[in-house]
């Protein structure tokens, strides 16, 4: 009853804390350590001890896995370059300066334990840097890469711990450091790739959600444990798993299946990372209290702490620029085709907040190694200094440089492009059925109309100004007034016990799904609203002074031609009548000639779509 009363007074604080941190615009991570610490203090609270089982087997398996079917597969190999420099360059690049700079301070120490306290404090947390890189609106590609780089360094971290702390007791060769690492991400992508072979074929065949989705949660423990009894790295099992199992989700899950899981996952993701957090705080007191017997002086010991802390970041912005020309600046970035400035790579190399898995990993070398408890407090100090410093000025630092975060009115031209392009390949799918078979009910009518109604909801939200109500927050107003009532009319009828249960659950049900969908809707219109535009009250004078062309009968893309390049969607200037390619299209034309001609305005130059777009004002017309 203990145990299962501290796990609820977790819970409760972790909740309470995440929403006031919510409330008051600060990261949450940041508060929930600052709360830890404190409360690690604070008499008639227990000790808790981080051991490195509950952590390695228990935490970052299903925390590694909720990251990973989320992350796009396709992003991951558009940077696979830098986020390779990262997980594997620059924790070996640091796991050796620190090392470095340990053996300089404390010359008694081991190089074996020098080194190890490099590949403990070498990997940047799997969800500190995108928990707060998402929170405060960070671009999407260094988020990625950030993600990316998590989801794979702690693998290189371990096998540089494990031989560090095999080195103690006898010489290793650098031939054995390079096979074991060789082993341990072959053996890992090896049971990744397994668990998803076997998971996939198990999925073609299950069509209920809840099946389906109690298999996904035993996929990261299996993956890991699988992987590690071999000798390989579960880290990196659970996460090509992950990627591949989330890549494919559309074609071998059921709609159901992925609604359930997706929302499994993000609530057990949003549970685990922010107690992480707590967790790490509540280390303070005893780990503090467990140096005061070390052999090592105290003014050394703060040396040694402030050294490395200072070392596992400027090593981190060292790499980075060196690296500059591999990991940015010549490859173009993925939204906006621009090649990005040093603000980006500054923020990567700032963005390097150590976590959880620091202090399992320290929590791993043996308790009877000489000067132990030297490697936690540094652990310790390095988790604790970079969440708070790095990740207190982060978002400071990302306003001061003015790096653009993703644009609301960006995105919802793309979700618009995009549906509307589904919706064609749809159309074409019901023309070929309505010729294959008679509709008395002029159904193939009512599909098309329910289909133009959602895009056209698309298109409005994007030319809709603050204080105009269009006919989709009309539709969404009037229906969610009308789902209340018909929520209340059967929640009477439950009442009097004349319809079975299952029935009105089902009903109910049915108008969540609906009312879901408007309040996502809402969400959408409502960041559009708040998001800072260029555009004034009245409208938009560039939309209002454009001409009217035409398209071409058969436009096409002269620049994808020449290039051998395909299109997904053609855009007309109404300046000078250049017909480009739309952002969705791989060359992404269109936005180039904006770029080099300044001219404002484009309109579709798709058949049947006269919608026309300001590239400055960010607003449909």
């Amino acid at each position: 009853m203990e145990i299962a009363l501290l796990l609820v007074i977790i819970a409760v604080v972790v909740l309470a804390v995440t929403a006031l941190a919510d409330r008051v615009e600060i990261p949450a991570p940041l508060v929930l350590v600052v709360v830890g610490i404190g409360a690690s203090y604070v008499p008639g609270v227990p000790e808790l001890r981080l051991e490195p089982e509950v952590v390695l087997l228990g935490l970052l398996p299903p925390l590694l896995y909720s990251a990973a079917i989320t992350t796009s597969l396709v992003d991951f190999n558009a940077n696979r370059k830098p986020i390779l420099l990262l997980s594997v360059g620059l924790v070996a690049f640091t796991t050796l300066g620190v090392g470095v700079v340990v053996k300089l301070i404390v010359p008694e120490l081991h190089w074996a334990l020098a080194i190890a306290i490099g590949a403990v404090v070498a990997p940047p947390d799997a969800v500190a840097a995108t928990a707060i890189g998402r929170r405060i609106g960070l671009p999407r590609r260094i988020v990625t890469i950030l993600e990316g780089e998590s989801l794979l360094n702690d693998a290189t971290a371990l096998v540089a711990l494990r031989t560090a702390i095999a080195a103690l007791g006898a010489t290793v060769a650098a031939t054995e450091v390079g096979l074991d690492f060789l082993v341990a991400a072959g053996g890992g992508v090896a049971v990744g790739g397994l668990t998803f072979l076997v998971v996939g074929f198990v999925r073609k065949r299950v069509t209920d959600p809840l099946l389906d989705t109690a298999i996904s949660l035993v996929v990261p423990f299996a993956s890991y444990v699988l992987a590690e009894e071999i000798h390989a790295s579960g880290v990196v099992a659970v996460v090509i798993a992950g990627l591949l199992l989330g890549h494919v989700a559309p074609v071998l899950q059921t709609a159901p299946s992925r609604i359930a899981e997706r929302t499994n996952w993000r609530t057990i993701a949003y549970l685990l990372e922010n107690t992480v957090f707590l967790l790490i705080g509540l280390q303070a007191d005893w780990l503090l209290g467990e140096v005061g017997d070390s052999s090592i002086d105290v003014a050394t010991l703060l040396t040694l702490c402030a050294a490395t802390l200072v070392a596992v970041v400027v090593l981190r912005l060292a790499w980075v620029y060196a690296a500059q020309a591999l990991l940015l600046r010549r490859v173009p970035d993925a939204v906006t085709g621009e090649t990005p400035s040093w603000r980006y790579t500054f923020l990567i190399g700032w963005a390097g907040m150590r976590g959880v898995v620091t202090l399992a990993a320290a929590f791993t070398v043996p308790e009877d190694t000489e000067h132990r408890e030297v490697l936690l407090l540094v652990a310790f100090t390095v988790v604790a200094g970079t969440l708070l410093g790095q990740g207190m000025t982060l978002p400071w630092l990302a306003r001061r440089l003015r790096v653009p975060s993703p644009d609301p009115h960006d995105d919802a031209l793309a979700r618009a492009t995009l549906l509307q392009q589904a919706a064609k390949a749809g159309f074409h799918r019901l023309d070929e059925l309505a010729g294959e078979s008679e509709d008395p009910h002029n159904v193939h009518d009512l599909i098309v109309q329910r289909i133009e109604q959602r895009n056209f909801a698309a298109w409005e939200r994007l030319g809709t100004t603050e204080g105009e109500e269009s006919p989709s927050d009309l539709y969404a107003r009037w229906r969610g007034e009308m789902i209340d009532a018909e929520r209340r009319r059967v929640l009477e009828i439950r009442s009097t016990g004349t319809v079975p249960s299952d029935i009105v659950s089902d009903v109910l049900a049915m108008l969540d799904v609906e009312e879901s969908m408007l309040d996502a809707a809402e969400s959408e219109r409502a960041e559009l609203r708040s998001a800072t535009s260029t555009m004034s009250r009245d409208g938009c004078e560039h939309l209002a002074s454009a001409p009217l062309i035409d398209p071409p009968d058969e436009p096409q893309c002269a620049a994808c031609i020449a290039e051998g390049t395909r299109w997904v969607a053609l855009r007309m200037c109404l300046a000078c009548g250049e017909v480009g390619c739309c952002d969705s299209s791989p060359s992404r034309h269109a936005t180039a000639h904006f770029r080099e001609t300044q001219h404002p305005v484009v309109r579709s130059a798709e058949p049947g779509e006269e919608w026309r777009w300001c590239y400055v004002h960010h607003q449909t017309g």
